[in-house]
């Protein structure tokens, strides 16, 4: 910065795409660097590659003590003023902190300016930039835009995620490109979104408007006479068939007709019979109607059969995603330090209910038989027990991978990326402490007029 001012939007897309698998490292192994700022990061003299340092932050709260009321008994907040989040700055960092302040480096090396030196905006607190960088695309502004969100909920989840949308981005420049030119060079590649190359290829030469009028000249004339021609083709025919009708029945039918109209051939020598079949076979034309009947029946028939169990399905995806999101957000209240127990009643039925809210109306007389906790203790009753509970950072449905619904019951498939921290007797249990993303298979039943989980498993 102090060599060559502001820098190209391509150069801090790079710096971030690479320190981006660094946090996601990290991340994952339940720590947040806390201290994310120009200063921590180094550009390699060997390769340029952008280098993250200083974790002493890290060791540091790996050391403090977390109370039963679930705060550090040193109340300590570390960060850089400016580049650490609101919810940093109370001391309650989250995995998205980092991305945070990872987005403001990136602003500051487009803009030249420290977060303390950048307007916000009074109504959402959003930090304003924009207009300090002029270089940068809409599309790369909006993502850093997400990421500088005031709360952590709706910023990027984890780094990964952040890193892909990146990774979807064109190149607006060359890193080569001094800043001076930046601005004419995004201009002139605004409309490339709309790339001529897909257009097809005009069909005009191959039909040309002249050949193709003076054929439909003629023929436009003309139509009254075709029609004309063709009544008069028709009414010959049909005059035709009527006399041929009244001949048959002024006459006596030869044996072929009377062994086609019957199955069971009638004596030529009764003169009763005759009247019979010259009856039966007159009206002929009708069984030709039947025909044309039958014919369009099976096109009603044709229906799907996969379409009927729809209309009678009660739950929709709608009702089923918005089942998993109450749920991913009251599991916040349900297995916290309150544990509101009665949250699950509203959620939760059968084996679902059971494993988590009450697996029976007497847990004390269930372990007094000698029976095992997983058989007489549901998730909340061994918090309770165990002087334990779970806090919750990130949680979001990113993708629903399958429905299926039929009456009151319906299956949902769902990956959910969940940032959870079990405390037991004040202290967090890192066995059961994971940021992770999961597909959860949900069984879903209606029932009271609600939409209940009835059971669910993870499928990874």
């Amino acid at each position: 910065m102090q060599q060559q001012g502001a820098l190209s939007e391509s150069t801090v897309k790079e710096i971030l795409i690479n320190i981006l698998p660094v946090l996601d490292y990290v991340h994952a192994r339940g720590m947040v660097h806390r201290d994310i700022k120009p200063d921590n990061i180094l550009i390699r003299s060997s390769d340029s590659k952008p280098i993250l340092i200083d974790f002493g932050a890290v060791k540091e709260t790996m050391g403090t003590t977390i109370t039963a009321s679930g705060n550090s008994a040193q109340s300590i907040v570390i960060g850089t003023p400016g580049f650490m989040p609101m919810e940093q700055s109370v001391g309650r960092p989250v995995f998205s902190s980092d991305i945070y302040s990872l987005a403001l480096t990136a602003i500051y090396l487009l803009t030249g300016k420290l977060p303390q030196e950048l307007p916000t905006n009074p109504t959402t607190g959003e930090i304003v930039w924009r207009n300090f960088a002029w270089n940068v695309t809409p599309s790369f502004a909006a993502i850093i835009d997400k990421a500088i969100q005031p709360f952590s909920r709706d910023r990027y989840s984890n780094a990964r995620e952040m890193m892909r949308a990146l990774q979807t981005l064109q190149a607006p420049m060359a890193p080569t490109i001094p800043v001076q030119q930046s601005v004419p060079t995004v201009v002139s590649q605004a409309p490339q979104p709309q790339p001529k190359v897909f257009s097809p290829p005009p069909v005009t030469p191959q039909y040309p408007a002249a050949p193709y009028q003076q054929t439909v000249v003629p023929r436009a004339s003309g139509t009254w006479q075709q029609a004309v021609i063709i009544g008069s083709v028709i009414g010959v025919f049909v005059a035709g068939g009527l006399w041929a009708t009244q001949l048959f029945a002024n006459n006596s039918p030869s044996k072929p007709i009377t062994e086609v109209a019957n199955t069971i051939p009638t004596p030529t020598a009764s003169p009763p019979d005759t009247p019979q079949t010259i009856q039966t076979t007159a009206p002929q034309p009708i069984p030709t109607v039947t025909r044309l009947v039958t014919i369009q029946q099976p096109q009603q028939e044709r229906t799907p059969t996969s379409v009927l169990p729809q209309t009678n399905a009660r739950i929709s995806q709608a009702d089923a995603e918005q089942t998993i999101r109450n749920w991913i957000s009251a599991k916040r209240e349900i297995f916290g330090p309150n544990h509101r127990s009665e949250l699950g009643a509203q959620l939760l039925t059968g084996k679902a209910y059971q494993d988590n809210i009450s697996r029976t109306d007497n847990p004390d007389a269930c372990l007094a038989t000698g029976a095992n906790e997983d058989d007489c203790l549901s998730s909340v009753d061994w918090l309770i027990r165990n002087n334990a509970y779970y806090t919750y950072g990130v949680q979001k449905v990113e993708q629903i991978k399958d429905f299926s619904s039929s009456g009151d019951n319906a299956t949902i498939e769902a990956a959910i990326t969940e940032e959870r921290t079990l405390y037991k007797n004040g202290k967090i249990d890192r066995a059961n402490t994971a940021f992770s993303t999961t597909v959860v298979r949900y069984s879903l039943q209606y029932e009271d007029g609600t939409v209940k989980i009835a059971d669910y498993k993870a499928l990874n």
